[in-house]
């Protein structure tokens, strides 16, 4: 039987509560410009606490969207970065997020 998300028992679901997540969407959108570290990302992200990120990223990584690596250094450096599935799903959610910029004014709540 094919995957149908609008199925209650569909695994499709799961993949698209966590890709429909704003940090989700947006975290993957600032990793598009290369493996970044977490520093990085959270100054992108404007308004994210670090608990938030934290587990947006472990979530994007257990997905296989993100790999973490970790570099032996003092002090320890991790960066993350897409892997090919992770930059598959950018595209659409490019688009997303292209069309609320470009739309946001015609939202009556936005006014």
């Amino acid at each position: 039987m094919p995957d149908d998300v609008y199925a209650a028992c569909c695994p499709c679901r799961d993949m698209l509560d966590l890709l429909a997540n704003k940090w989700s969407a947006l975290a993957l959108g600032a990793l598009e410009d290369g493996p970044q570290r977490f520093g990085s990302l959270r100054g992108r992200l404007q308004g994210i606490s670090p608990k938030v990120l934290t587990v947006t990223l472990r979530k994007l990584e257990e997905h296989g969207l993100v790999t973490r690596e970790v570099f032996a250094e003092v002090p320890l450096r991790v960066e993350y970065a897409l892997t090919p599935l992770g930059r598959d799903a950018c595209a659409p959610l490019a688009h997303l997020r292209t069309w609320v910029e470009s739309n946001i004014h015609r939202f009556p709540a936005a006014a």
